[in-house]
């Protein structure tokens, strides 16, 4: 989440700073009295800082913003710091960056320039931080998987992982479609006693029943028409490490019962073949079925539903933890801005509500999909609402003869209103016989 915090002591410059940025950044603070940037910084890990360089009246040396600017890195280091001036020269603007700012920003500004500006400095913050991204690996040096997530049913889920990796248990992770099952398998595997060993993926709904047991025992030769050399199945090439057997819910019952032999027994008989051979792994499954009522409806085998289950992990849908969405969309938009050398660099405020309003039947997945589609086919330097295409979805605004709400129709009519004059707050606060100040307050107070 790209967060911006806006320090100056002009109510006006604030608002309007705020309103113009907050379409570009995901969160947008602003403050008006400096001596609370030490608590704000402290507690709100922000990105950028636009901070003003005077706070007292008539004073205009920039003494001050000095001031606050060696509090503010003293503080955070990495984060950056653009000074903001309405007596700005060349000489305090070279001042300014070598004492750590990372640019300088002129009263009035142009939005252009501000824009670029502050996407800039969110660039440098991201490069300090060698972009550095919340993921679950940090506490095992060689684990590679990247698993985005801090709420608190994710961070449940690490936990159980952290308790788990180590031991040899057996290990059931259930969840919808797109979740990252197999994610979690992998990072699993990566913080056991297993990591060097191989770690072998084999979804099961999409081997045919014919194949069922070539593919995980093996086959020796001639053992069928197209048996025309020995082969190792699923379950010997991961000996010595993890076996994850996907959407293990999908295999039909006779089949189920040859697995928990072999489970069972840890050896495995290649198909046309009548010596055993013993196998050393560590055993991992997932599915998106409703797996205990299948074995209620006996289509899956209890005996082995108990068997693979020592442990269960259940993944929540995306729908269910919206604060990890934001953070998983940035995590796309760097891959594939990188991939596809596009400009875009950000997520603006009002695409994140969208995106957290959104009900993400696909999860995870579905979201990466539409954060590749949109930096594919965005024009600007900030992801906008009209870059996606959002199906279905769950919540709309109510029209006026919808609802009674007064709140509710005056914000609509706020918003009406600022659409005919495209934005412009004077034209808009003169349409609806507001003061500028009265409509900045009630845009803030909507949201809008």
């Amino acid at each position: 989440m790209s967060k911006l915090l806006i320090i100056d002591d002009d109510v006006d410059v604030l608002s309007a700073a705020k309103l113009f940025l907050k379409r570009h950044f995901s969160q947008v603070d602003i403050e008006k009295n400096p001596e609370r940037i030490p608590f704000l910084i402290n507690n709100g890990q922000y990105d950028v800082v636009l901070l003003d360089m005077n706070f007292t009246r008539d004073v205009n040396t920039g003494k001050e913003g000095f001031e606050w600017l060696d509090r503010i890195l003293d503080i955070d280091p990495n984060i950056s710091v653009v000074l903001f001036t309405a007596y700005g020269d060349v000489e305090m603007a070279v001042r300014a960056i070598k004492v750590g700012a990372v640019d300088f920003v002129l009263k009035p500004w142009e939005n252009t320039k501000l824009l670029e500006t502050m996407q800039s400095a969110y660039e440098i913050r991201q490069e300090k931080l060698g972009e550095k991204l919340p993921v679950t690996n940090t506490k095992k040096s060689t684990s590679s998987t990247q698993i985005i997530g801090s709420s608190q049913a994710m961070l449940k889920i690490f936990e159980t992982i952290e308790r788990v990796a180590n031991t040899d248990a057996n290990i059931l992770i259930l969840g919808e479609n797109g979740t990252g099952k197999d994610l979690i398998a992998r990072l699993i595997h990566e913080k056991s006693n297993r990591a060097e060993m191989p770690f072998v993926h084999s979804d099961l709904g999409a081997i045919s029943e014919t194949l069922f047991e070539s593919e995980l025992f093996g086959h020796v030769k001639g053992a069928f028409t197209d048996a025309r050399e020995d082969r190792a199945g699923r379950f010997e090439e991961a000996n010595g490490g993890t076996i994850f057997l996907d959407e293990i819910g999908n295999i039909p019952l006779p089949l189920q019962a040859k697995l928990l032999t072999v489970l069972q027994n840890r050896n495995v008989t290649k198909v046309g073949s009548n010596k055993p051979k013993n196998i050393d792994i560590r055993l991992i499954c997932a599915t998106n079925e409703p797996i205990y009522d299948r074995v209620g409806q006996r289509t899956f085998r209890q005996d082995l539903l108990y068997r693979i289950n020592t442990i269960e992990i259940k993944l929540p849908p995306l729908r269910e933890r919206p604060e990890d969405i934001i953070p998983l969309a940035e995590h796309f938009l760097k891959i594939y801005r990188k991939k596809y050398n596009r400009p875009v660099n950000s997520i603006s405020a009002n695409l994140a509500k969208q995106l957290q309003r959104y009900h993400w039947a696909g999860n995870v997945r579905e979201l990466q999909h539409a954060v590749e589609r949109a930096v594919i086919l965005s024009q600007g330097a900030a992801l906008q609402p009209e870059d996606f295409f959002f199906e279905a979805r769950q919540e709309t605004a109510p029209s006026f003869d919808q609802t009674y709400q007064l709140e509710e129709v005056e914000k609509m009519l706020i918003i009406k209103t600022l659409k005919k004059f495209n934005g412009n707050i004077t034209e808009a606060a003169r349409e609806m016989g507001l003061t500028r100040q009265a409509l900045y307050r009630r845009v803030e107070k909507y949201g809008i």
